[in-house]
C-alpha cells in the first residue's frame, strides 16, 4: 500500500436515473482535482425503493449508468467506485458496486450479499422482494491499495469482514444508506467498531437526507482510520468528503495492537469442528 487521496460524494438522489447519472458526473469532476480514488453512495442512480430498482435496473453490458462512470473515470484519470445500482441479469436484480480504474475499465463488482429484510408494527422493507444476493468477497488490487468492497447492510455481519481482511485489505469501501432509525442508532458505530477490529479505513457514502415519498437515507457519509478515528464525515446535505489515506495509519496500529497476530484461529476451528460434529 501506499499514500493517496480519496473523496466521498454524498449526493442527493432524485426520482430521475438521468438526472442522477449527470450529477454523479459533476460531483466527480469536482472532487477528481488532487484525488486519486473516488467513491460515490449505495443506489446513486435511483430512489431506494423495490419498484424503482425494477424500473432502473440496467445489465452490465449496455448499461448507460456505467458508460458514463467509465468515461468520467477515464476523462479524469481517477479510480471510481460507482457507488452501487440496480443489476439486471438473467431476470434477476443484484445490489452491485462497481471499481472502475483511471482508464476507464471496470475491475471488480460486488453484489450486496446481505438482504434487509424486516417486518415489524413500525416499518416494513424486503429486500429480497426484488433484489437477489451476491455470494462472493470482493477485494481487488489496485497499484495504491487493496481494496475491497461491503454494501450497507453487510456491515452487521462480522464474518464477512473476517474474510475480506483476510485478502490482505487496507481500505473497505462502503456504500450504504442507512435510514433515519437505523442511522442515528448505529451507522457510526458500526463503522468505527468494523474499522477497529479489521484494523483498516473504512470510507462510508451514503446519499444525502432527503424527504421524499420512497425511502430517506441518514446521510452522515465518513471517513475512519484504522484506529476508528472519525477523520471527516458530513452532515445531512450533499458534501464531498476528502481525506488522505497512509499505510503508516494500518502499520501502527496493527503493531501497538496486534489482534491479528494475536487471534486463536487453532481455538476457534476447533470449537467449531465440534459443534459441526
Amino acid at each position: 500500500m501506499k499514500k493517496f487521496n480519496i473523496a466521498s460524494c454524498q449526493m442527493t438522489v432524485v426520482d430521475d436515473k438521468e438526472t442522477n447519472v449527470e450529477h454523479a458526473t459533476k460531483l466527480i469532476n469536482e472532487a477528481s482535482k488532487n484525488v486519486d480514488l473516488i467513491t460515490l453512495p449505495e443506489m446513486f442512480n435511483t430512489p431506494y425503493d423495490n419498484n424503482k430498482f425494477i424500473e432502473n435496473a440496467e445489465k452490465e453490458k449496455n448499461s448507460y449508468t456505467l458508460r458514463t462512470m467509465c468515461e468520467t473515470a477515464n476523462e479524469n484519470n481517477i479510480y471510481l467506485q460507482t457507488g452501487s445500482i440496480p443489476e439486471l441479469e438473467n431476470d434477476k436484480i443484484y445490489n452491485s458496486a462497481y471499481l472502475i480504474d483511471d482508464n476507464g475499465k471496470i475491475i471488480g463488482k460486488h453484489r450486496k450479499m446481505h438482504m434487509f429484510d424486516i417486518d415489524t408494527d413500525t416499518m416494513k422493507f424486503t429486500e429480497s422482494d426484488t433484489l437477489s444476493p451476491g455470494n462472493k468477497i470482493t477485494t481487488i488490487k489496485t497499484p495504491f491499495a487493496n481494496i475491497s468492497i461491503a454494501i450497507c447492510y453487510d456491515i452487521r455481519f462480522t464474518e464477512m469482514w473476517t474474510l475480506m481482511n483476510k485478502n490482505n485489505t487496507d481500505v473497505i469501501l462502503l456504500p450504504g444508506a442507512f435510514n433515519k432509525t437505523t442511522g442515528p442508532l448505529h451507522w457510526e458505530t458500526l463503522i468505527r467498531a468494523r474499522a477497529i477490529d479489521n484494523q483498516l479505513y473504512v470510507i462510508a457514502t451514503s446519499p444525502s437526507q432527503v424527504e421524499n415519498p420512497y425511502y430517506v437515507a441518514w446521510g452522515h457519509s465518513m471517513i475512519v482510520d484504522p484506529w476508528g478515528k472519525i477523520l471527516t464525515q458530513a452532515h445531512e446535505k450533499e458534501e464531498i468528503l476528502y481525506s488522505t489515506i497512509t499505510p503508516e495509519s494500518i502499520s501502527a496500529v496493527r503493531e501497538q495492537i496486534p489482534i491479528l497476530k494475536n487471534k486463536r484461529e487453532d481455538i476457534y476451528e476447533t470449537i467449531l469442528k465440534k459443534e459441526l460434529n
